[in-house]
């Protein structure tokens, strides 16, 4: 089914109509457009994020030095625990050492975060970085 779509003007300043043009070409995009559907779609995420909406997901990535005593254990336990927020794991070796974990997990927006904060703050946790979506129709 195609999008009914709707045209609206903006008025910016020149500069800025500059700096907007560098950033449609830097990161490839067909047009203006595109470039200004994906700044609305970002800030609908953040809406229902800072709103603490029901339905939101994350995307958590961890890297890990498995070879810490008990983290490996205490993921999965923290991940066992959540089970109902816990959609998939993703479990990758990078080296002899640390391993890269990638969760997915859906809920309020406020569980999501306080989940991840308990995995975030494992001793033997050397990186972790949570990505934050959400449907942008309902």
């Amino acid at each position: 089914m195609e999008e009914k779509l709707e045209r609206f003007s903006v008025s910016i300043p020149e500069e800025l109509l500059s700096s907007l043009d560098k950033l449609v070409l830097s990161k490839g995009y067909s047009s203006r457009s595109e470039f200004i559907r994906d700044l609305i779609r970002e800030k609908i995420v953040e809406e229902k994020w800072s709103s603490d909406a029901e339905k939101v997901f994350g995307v958590l990535l961890l890297v890990y030095d498995h070879h810490v005593r008990g983290v490996s254990d205490k993921l999965l336990e923290i991940q066992h625990s959540h089970y109902y927020n816990v959609v998939s794991a993703l479990h990758i070796h990078l080296t002899h050492n640390d391993c890269l974990e990638v969760i997915v997990i859906k809920g309020k927006a406020s569980e999501i975060e306080k989940l991840s904060g308990k995995m975030e703050g494992l001793r033997g946790v050397k990186f972790a970085k949570l990505i934050k979506t959400a449907p942008l129709e309902e």
